[in-house]
């Protein structure tokens, strides 16, 4: 069962410390706080794609069908190993406490969250085979939707939006950088092109951007070490790379998840021998699956300028 990093730090009972390392992580982005995860054997999870659908007919009495079968692609998804090392110094400990090390460790994990979510998007095993394959090289085909033909970009069509979430099976989020965000409250504030934009709070009195009932998330956290999607990208209509994506995206077993060996730790390597320090080594290994063909879309070529209708 696929579970999110904090439903799985809350069953972690007796397990404090690594309890607080897991909901840390969770916590550090809005992908992070809401992708499930399933725990796999091994390094990698294979699994069956739906390519083509087999064909369907109509026959006559003591006609015969044309036989026909569907497509099954098998894929294969490998984990890969991200994290670091943090030293800090014995007479910081004396000087300050135990609490500096644990500020040190929740600083790294945080950062261990934030290049996560950024790999997740941008990552490219050609140019690092180390990473994982993230979003925007995935995402091919009908499933990469421009947002227009025009040189420097095109300002968001919210008829567009609607068809790049229509290109995808169940979506359930829209992830997009905050920049884009302040685009949608400028739109919330237009009557003639606010539509489906709403602006409610959770439980936690955080406050909620939805459009058209699918909860918008945040590319780029407070003190983000990436500006994940930034206006920078190249445009389908060339010119300055001033563009932006839009990811549709389908969470959920069967369509787009993460894989883990398990959630992340932080290991106490203790005092080290070349040095006065104390080491504590934040280590996870994870991975991504979209299991469906129309799990996620992106829609590309968005120049930062008020959404039209």
């Amino acid at each position: 069962m696929a579970l999110t990093l904090l439903e799985s730090a809350k069953r972690m009972t007796g397990e404090t410390h690594r309890q607080g390392i897991v909901e840390i992580f969770g916590q550090s982005t809005d992908l992070l706080r809401v992708l499930p995860f399933d725990v796999i054997q091994g390094n990698a999870y294979r699994y069956d794609q739906e390519g083509t659908l087999p064909g369907i007919a109509f026959r006559g009495v003591n006609e015969s069908y044309t036989e026909s079968t569907g497509i099954i692609n098998p894929q294969v998804e490998h984990l890969v190993i991200a994290g670091g090392d943090v030293d800090v110094d014995k007479a910081l400990m004396k000087w300050h406490g135990a609490e500096r090390r644990a500020e040190q460790v929740a600083m790294k994990v945080k950062a261990l969250g934030h290049t996560i979510s950024h790999k997740l998007i941008k990552g490219d095993s050609t140019t690092d085979p180390r990473e994982v394959d993230g979003l925007q090289r995935r995402i091919t085909g009908t499933q990469l939707i421009p947002a227009g033909a025009t040189s420097g970009g095109d300002a968001l069509s919210l008829f567009l939006l609607d068809a790049a979430i229509d290109a995808v099976a169940g979506a359930t989020h829209l992830l997009m950088s905050r920049a884009m965000r302040r685009r949608f409250t400028q739109a919330a504030r237009n009557t003639t092109v606010g539509g489906n934009i709403q602006i409610t709070t959770d439980a936690l009195g955080r406050q909620i951007m939805k459009y058209a009932d699918l909860e918008i998330l945040f590319a780029d956290a407070d003190g983000d070490l990436y500006a994940s999607l930034g206006f920078n990208e190249a445009n389908p209509g060339g010119g300055s790379a001033v563009g932006t994506s839009i990811y549709i995206l389908s969470l959920g077993t069967g369509k787009m998840k993460g894989i883990h060996s398990g959630p992340p730790d932080a290991a106490d390597l203790g005092e080290q021998n070349s040095k006065p320090v104390f080491r504590t080594r934040v280590e996870w290994y994870p991975g991504m699956v979209i299991e469906h063909p129309r799990a996620a879309a992106r829609l590309y070529g968005v120049k930062d300028a008020a959404i039209v209708a």
